[in-house]
């Protein structure tokens, strides 16, 4: 959420006043360009990550060690260790740490399961997890340390917190590129490297947009020129339907193998950057 800067004091105040709120953890942005939330929403789920599993099929409160930035940071420059980035690809793709593993997935309920089965021959090694914020690396880390895993750790707070204390000891960042984020801002960066590229193009760019096709609504990469290019749309096929009549859409629609509107249908963009060849293996080394 956004709090103005000078009713900050007054806000975090009125936290300590409830018990729920007590010691929860504050986490700051490393960039803010005016567009991340306007308005408060309170949503209630049955989870907080959804990730598929049976909570009483393992212990979840079993998490792994907590690591503060600056040892997340030794540890990752040592390069002796399993660094393991447990959000999706269309995240890492633009920001990660430096010799990361990060799979080629769109949901956390692939990845948890993904990364025991992947890392299976390696359950002696110390694995250091992290995310945007930490809350996937607590289930992520109990999960593994109930297949057997011995020594799981995670970077508490985050890439958050992470970014915000390496600045604060003036250290040069382990983690490159930007920080994807689920507002209006898609991203901010950490260490003002743009590490990806355009998936029409090919040209060096970090920038995520949504297909300005209604019924596409793609998430993917686009530079300027192919924005200008497409008007915002991931394909010509798309800026063909945004640009068509109301008519011609409804008759697009009954012949379209691509199913248009199904939002159960959701193509992220690793897909499109595949097929133009602009990405690299499951490994995010550098």
């Amino acid at each position: 959420m956004s709090v103005p800067e000078f009713n900050m004091e007054a806000f975090l105040d009125c936290l300590s006043k409830h018990t729920i709120f007590e010691n929860i953890p504050i986490k700051y942005a490393i960039e803010d360009n005016g567009k991340s939330f306007y308005k408060l929403t309170i949503k209630v789920r049955p989870k907080l990550v959804a990730d598929g599993l049976d909570d009483d099929a393992f212990d979840v409160t079993n998490v792994g060690n907590h690591l503060s930035a600056l040892e997340f940071h030794k540890l990752v420059e040592s390069g002796e260790h399993l660094v393991v980035d447990m959000r999706n690809h269309y995240e890492s793709e633009v920001g990660h740490f430096k010799g990361a593993i990060c799979l080629e997935v769109d949901t956390f309920r692939e990845e948890i399961t993904l990364v025991s089965e992947m890392l299976a021959e390696q359950k002696d090694r110390k694995i250091l997890l992290y995310c945007t914020g930490g809350i996937r690396c607590e289930k992520a880390s109990a999960y593994l340390k109930h297949h057997g895993f011995k020594d799981v750790n995670q970077l508490h707070g985050g890439i958050l917190e992470y970014a915000r204390k390496i600045k604060q000891l003036n250290l040069e960042s382990n983690f490159i590129g930007k920080n994807f984020v689920f507002d209006e801002r898609m991203g901010e960066s950490v260490n003002g490297q743009v590490i990806s590229h355009c998936h029409q193009c090919g040209t060096p760019c970090d920038t995520h947009l949504n297909c300005e096709n209604k019924f596409c609504h793609l998430l993917f990469i686009q530079c300027p020129e192919c924005a200008q290019k497409y008007e915002k749309c991931c394909s010509e096929e798309c800026k063909d339907i945004k640009n068509a009549s109301d008519l011609e859409i409804q008759r697009h629609k009954l012949h379209a193998t691509r199913k248009f509107g199904n939002s159960k249908v959701y193509r992220k963009s690793f897909l499109l950057a595949k097929k133009n060849t602009f990405v690299n293996s499951n490994s995010c080394s550098e």
